[in-house]
């Protein structure tokens, strides 16, 4: 196609599909192209002609769209991304900066990483926001593209080929018993820790399938508790001679609130990589490109002493 036909198209349709394909509702993608519910329609129909396809159908209250608006919206992503590098202001200021960032994160991320980079964040920028989401591992695709989540932080359990990263660090793994637990004063064994309960927390970030497949071989452990927060286990440590398995920086954060014992695992196993992921729609926005510098600073570093102070940097791969 000539470019003098390209000119003749009506390019705002292209963008406008961008927005239905995040938004699954004419309604509310009319709302964020400040469009009539009507207006809106009547774009669908012109998107529907210029690519002649049906781009969507209804399913209850959302649109679903099409393989050929999926492949559409995909390559869409490297021109628009341009085009917003291209017209954005070029003189960005996060102190002035009022943009509300959606980060989808874990439990394990709030509670150890992202508050050290909080000080700094609004120390430059005080009059950001912040809009918290749980991570959904399996989804993780889909919230970044769909759900408008403009960050991810967490340790990466599917490909992630279409989406940019950035790690932060590596991470590894201890465990936590109670001083009246009888593995208090000495060392524990393999055998130890496959004979005693166990409690598994959904804040470790995917550290139960890592642990499972370095034991593959060995016998099940008995796990006598999985929850979503780490108070559970917490709760019932005192009482019976139980083995929490986390990340070791969280370990040793819970061990000096709680007075616990922190304790080695007796097998190897390789530290994950700790990654800040993103769509590339993402990739070219000025504020974006700030914050994301200032957490692989921040939590970078942060990650990198935490490493150094229990030896983290010792456990070879």
């Amino acid at each position: 196609m000539e470019v003098e036909e390209i000119y003749r198209r009506d390019l705002n349709l292209l963008v406008a599909l961008r927005i239905l394909v995040e938004e699954r509702s004419v309604s509310r993608a009319a709302m964020r192209l400040n469009l009539s519910q009507s207006a809106m329609s009547r774009v669908l129909g012109r998107l529907r002609d210029l690519l002649a396809d049906p781009l969507f159908s209804r399913q209850g209250q959302s649109l679903i769209p099409t393989e050929k608006a999926l492949s559409v919206n995909r390559a869409l992503d490297e021109p628009l991304a341009s085009l917003q590098q291209m017209l954005a202001p070029s003189d960005f200021n996060p102190g002035t900066c009022d943009h509300t960032f959606t980060i989808a994160t874990t439990d394990y991320a709030m509670q150890t990483i992202l508050p050290f980079a909080l000080p700094r964040i609004y120390q430059e920028a005080p009059q950001v926001a912040f809009d918290f989401q749980p991570l959904q591992n399996e989804q993780l695709k889909e919230q970044l593209t769909y759900g408008r989540a403009d960050l991810a932080i967490c340790r990466p359990s599917n490909p992630i080929d279409t989406l940019h990263h950035q790690t932060l660090g590596r991470v590894g793994v201890q465990c936590l018993v109670s001083h009246q637990h009888p593995l208090a004063g000495t060392s524990m064994t393999l055998d130890d820790y496959l004979r005693f309960p166990h409690a598994m927390i959904a804040i470790s970030d995917g550290v139960k399938a890592l642990i499972e497949s370095a034991l593959a071989d060995k016998p099940k452990r008995r796990m006598v508790l999985r929850a979503y927060h780490l108070e559970a286990a917490l709760a019932i440590i005192d009482t019976m001679p139980l083995i929490i398995t986390v990340p070791a920086d969280l370990a040793y954060l819970v061990a000096e609130r709680h007075q616990l014992v922190v304790k080695s695992l007796p097998f190897h196993f390789t530290p994950f990589d700790y990654s800040m992921i993103w769509h590339p729609r993402c990739e070219y926005s000025p504020e974006h490109e700030w914050l994301r510098r200032v957490v692989e600073e921040e939590c970078g570093k942060l990650i990198a002493k935490r490493v150094e102070d229990i030896q983290l940097d010792q456990i070879r791969p």
